[in-house]
């Protein structure tokens, strides 16, 4: 059975973001696959809708059998089982799960865009990635984490927790 590396971003800025985190790590393992590595957490302002309180944000590398799609099925599955309701782009949030990469594929489906679109754009996605993966290349820009850092036009603090 072919194993998958899988690049998630977790986020969270509601019910004690940083027990959210846990929880949704614990979710993952046991609906996913095996978390491999986790970086530090880390405190950002909230990015696009700002009137909310600060995000707590984490990287986690994890090995699965599921394909592409399965993963984001089981991800929607997690974010509705932890509370996550849906109101307005960027709103406050229980939990939130992006997959940031899925191997080195390229993914454009209706529903699913891989690597996650924004990644070079955040610094609180790039500061994670960093952490525990600064030379993976990303598969659509060509580019590693640590470049793709350096030329963030993102002007948020990242503060590790």
């Amino acid at each position: 059975m072919e194993m998958n590396r899988v690049h998630l971003l977790l986020g969270s800025n509601q019910q004690n973001p940083q027990q959210q985190l846990i929880v949704a790590q614990q979710y993952v393992n046991q609906k996913i696959g095996t978390v491999l590595q986790v970086s530090s957490v880390y405190r950002t302002e909230a990015w696009g809708f700002t009137d909310q309180p600060d995000f707590y944000n984490q990287v986690i590398i994890v090995e699965t059998t599921s394909d592409a799609q399965a993963t984001m099925h089981r991800i929607l599955q997690i974010e509705q089982e932890m509370g996550r309701i849906r109101t307005i782009k960027n709103a406050p949030r229980v939990i939130d799960i992006d997959i940031l990469f899925f191997n080195t594929d390229i993914v454009q489906s209706a529903d699913l865009v891989i690597p996650h679109p924004q990644i070079q754009n955040r610094n609180f996605v790039l500061v994670p990635l960093y952490e525990l993966d600064p030379a993976f290349i990303h598969p659509a820009l060509q580019q590693t984490i640590a470049d793709l850092l350096i030329h963030s036009p993102d002007q948020l603090a990242v503060h590790k927790i």
